[in-house]
């Protein structure tokens, strides 16, 4: 199975111009099974979608899991999960995270198989810390394999983790930010025990470098039998 992760920063580039085609034209480059979308709804009023959903059902093979609050956005404090179309989804969630600013992440069961995660945490390392307890937390329960994949905000490749790390393989796929000249791997992913890592890496084409800050990650992963 193929997973990524995308900061698409509510679909402005770094030319300043909103093209959520654009964006969708790099999610189907990535052609991962199950993708998570931190910044997908825009920040004021009702928080609608910066990826209209009509634009993604007429132009890629993925749809939105379904937890918004509102039927205006795909997601939930900026995260989303679009899965392509075949899989079984189930069991949607939304994770409250404690902090200064109002923050969340979102999860489904993939396939019957797979707890796919997204999170966009915190700017301060002390928030991001009590947000990581939280979440782990919330998935004391699961019993399915999980992947834990987003923006982790954290700029240290030594530090920062420790409320995971014990718990998940931390994989760093690469440098994602700043997309114009990448310098910090923001976007990591954790896997749980059992789950096989194949391969991973960042998506570098000239699109992506200019739709977002930050460059999609990906990686491939094999379930446990």
């Amino acid at each position: 199975m193929k997973l990524a992760s995308y900061n698409i920063r509510k679909a402005v580039g770094l030319d300043r111009r909103r093209d959520p085609g654009r964006i969708l034209d790099v999610v189907n480059h990535i052609g991962a099974d199950v993708i998570v979308l931190q910044e997908a709804d825009k920040r004021l009023g009702p928080r609608p979608t910066a990826l209209p959903r009509q634009l993604i059902a007429d132009h890629t093979d993925y749809t939105p899991v379904d937890l918004a609050i509102t039927d205006v956005s795909i997601g939930w404090h900026g995260n989303a999960i679009l899965v392509r179309n075949g899989f079984e989804v189930g069991d949607p969630q939304r994770i409250d995270l404690p902090g200064l600013e109002p923050r969340g992440a979102v999860s489904a069961l993939i396939g019957g198989k797979l707890r796919v995660v997204g999170v966009h945490l915190g700017l301060m390392r002390r928030h991001r810390h009590v947000q990581l307890r939280q979440i782990r937390h919330a998935l004391e329960q699961c019993d399915s394999p999980t992947a834990v994949l987003g923006d982790f905000n954290e700029w240290s490749p030594h530090a920062g983790m420790e409320e995971f790390q014990d718990h998940f393989e931390i994989v760093t796929p690469g440098k994602s930010f700043h997309a114009s000249r990448p310098m910090a791997a923001l976007d990591r992913v954790g896997l749980s025990p059992g789950i096989a890592l194949k391969h991973g890496g960042v998506v570098e084409t000239k699109l992506a470098r200019v739709a977002s800050d930050h460059l999609p990650i990906w990686v491939e992963i094999a379930l446990p039998e």
